[in-house]
């Protein structure tokens, strides 16, 4: 039986980073379809189609905005015209992120030893700076209400297992570094983060997607499996990520709060179905393999 999971987000304010593809769009429209107003903001929005009318009642109900996490003058002047525009804030999903992928196109492939002290840098000015920077803004209304939910998205490549009092990785095998450390990092601030702003009736909760197919998923596995790798298991579509996030939306810090969750065991758990309901169905491996 399906749990209900829907909380009550119309007229609420939500902003998205990374909302101009692949998860971070699904979820944006997800809170529009339940009446929220969106701050959809991405790096780029080249070659981008418009979020539609009908999701937005002719565009009243979102604002799209340029936004690179690591420009203080962007994420201030979006931050300013969230204010302007809707007067608040109520939730934040951080969703922006540089992926192995973007750093090392096109298979996001680089072991460790072999990366540079500047694509560290980069990949944490991304994904560790450049998300703390987006939540010291936006979280400011949260705060000043006394509620509000923030929401981060991370990599099950971070989780660890006890075995005998040893910890080891979950896939230390899947060379992904810097990427996983960047995301360790991020999830590590959020459960502090979660802690410290509990006064304030803040939830901080974060989230592990599936195995998703996103921005440069198929240029990756095509290069991957040029290479003579195997194919991996079929992704799932984007809005498998919604139905968590809208739940998750909801909260404040007499709730959920101090949380990870992966998304796909948490669909199953309530109702809404495991890897054959969203698996990606126009997705083929064999249709990247090299002629």
């Amino acid at each position: 039986m399906e749990t209900n999971t829907e909380t009550d987000l119309k007229g609420k304010v939500a902003v998205v980073t990374g909302a101009a593809r692949g998860m971070g769009r699904a979820i944006g429209e997800g809170f529009l379809k339940r009446g929220a107003r969106v701050v959809a903001t991405d790096r780029s929005w080249e070659g981008v189609e418009p979020i539609a009318d009908a999701l937005s009642e002719g565009g009243k109900n979102v604002l799209a905005a340029d936004m690179d996490v690591t420009r203080e003058d962007q994420m201030d002047a979006v931050y300013a015209a969230t204010l302007e525009r809707f007067g608040t804030v109520d939730i934040l999903v951080g969703n922006a992120a540089m992926r192995s992928r973007d750093l090392f196109p096109p298979s996001g492939r680089a072991v460790t030893l072999d990366t540079r002290d500047s694509d560290w840098e980069r990949m944490f000015a991304v994904n560790v700076f450049g998300a703390l920077k987006v939540i010291r803004r936006f979280i400011r209304p949260m705060i000043e209400k006394k509620r509000g939910s923030i929401v981060n998205v991370v990599s099950s490549g971070v989780l660890h297992h006890s075995h005998g009092g040893g910890y080891v990785a979950l896939r230390p095998t899947s060379v992904e570094m810097p990427y996983m450390a960047t995301k360790a990092a991020l999830a590590t601030l959020s459960f502090y983060l979660g802690a410290e702003v509990k006064e304030h009736n803040i939830a901080v909760n974060v989230v592990i997607p599936g195995h998703t197919r996103t921005t440069g998923f198929d240029e990756q596995n095509r290069a991957r499996l040029a290479r003579g790798a195997r194919p991996g298991p079929l992704p799932v579509v984007p809005e498998h990520a919604v139905p968590i996030v809208m739940h998750l939306a909801g909260q404040d810090a007499s709730g959920i709060t101090g949380t990870m969750f992966d998304i796909m065991k948490w669909n199953v758990e309530h109702g809404l179905g495991g890897h054959a309901r969203w698996a990606d169905k126009d997705f083929s491996y064999e249709a990247l393999m090299p002629r």
